[in-house]
């Protein structure tokens, strides 16, 4: 299994292609499979990396308190292992918040930044929101804490016509053997996460895009992500809820490749 070690920690990632490289960052869950349908397509063209947070996956559970810097600064230690000077980064949600870290602390090291379903900063809607998930874990357990969030995280069509891919989404939420205390404390760090003063600081071309139906980090996030951002280009999706990229795969896919194209490597 290729692991990396960051000094603290040893972080999982598995990489596919040749060329330009594209990090692929995952959200809250931390897991690098979640981008299997993006690898899929871009890696014909692209060295895709994709890797499991720290306290998530194959990497190590790290018993600290977390914090969206501390996530960024493991990533950048990854690419630094890997060799990589600069590459394209698609971040997801809470890997677009380390996304942002990155553009604005390290703007060297990208060529591009795409903001997936991410946020500038918290509100009132989205700490109520997450206090409300990490009852549930800290109460109820992994399993009711996956059942729950799948409600948000998906349309409710979608739910309804795939009742077996709903069940393999819960386990993956549920975090297998992930002790509970690192998903609070990671829950906790995208709640203290705000980078709205710096948003104007990002200089290098950025693609905005959600679902319109996002329920986790509601369109209006994006917008001000994509209204703060000089540059910024913005692809809103007619539906797929906070996990797009697993629902509608061609056309939030085209919107990455279309884009990632118009800004290559020097």
């Amino acid at each position: 299994m290729p692991k990396v070690d960051i000094g603290d920690a040893e972080i999982y990632y598995e990489e596919k292609g040749e060329g330009a490289p594209i990090m692929f960052v995952p959200g809250l869950g931390g897991g690098g499979a979640v981008w299997s349908n993006q690898v899929e397509a871009l890696s014909r063209n692209y060295r895709t990396i994709v890797h499991d947070h720290r306290g998530c996956g194959q990497s190590t559970y790290s018993l600290i308190e977390y914090s969206v810097d501390q996530m960024a600064a493991d990533a950048i230690k990854l690419m630094d292992a890997l060799g990589i000077d600069r590459a394209h980064w698609v971040g997801h949600s809470t890997g677009g918040a380390m996304g942002q870290i990155v553009a604005q602390d390290y703007p060297d090291r990208l060529a591009s930044l795409v903001l997936s379903a991410t946020w500038p900063g918290q509100d009132e809607y989205f700490n109520r929101a997450f206090a409300a998930r990490k009852g549930v874990l800290s109460t109820l357990g992994t399993v009711e804490y996956a059942r729950h969030s799948i409600l948000t995280l998906l349309p409710p069509w979608y739910v309804t016509e795939n009742p077996d891919r709903i069940i393999e989404m819960e386990k993956y939420l549920a975090g297998s053997d992930q002790p509970v205390e690192i998903m609070e404390s990671r829950i906790d760090a995208i709640c203290a996460f705000d980078r709205r003063d710096r948003m104007g600081c990002i200089d290098l071309p950025v693609l905005v895009i959600v679902a319109e139906d996002d329920m986790v980090t509601p369109r209006y996030l994006s917008d001000q992500l994509a209204e703060g951002v000089p540059g910024a280009e913005k692809v809103i999706l007619k539906t797929g809820g906070h996990f797009v990229l697993h629902v509608l795969v061609q056309e939030y896919n085209a919107a990455l490749i279309d884009f990632i194209q118009r800004h290559p490597i020097a």
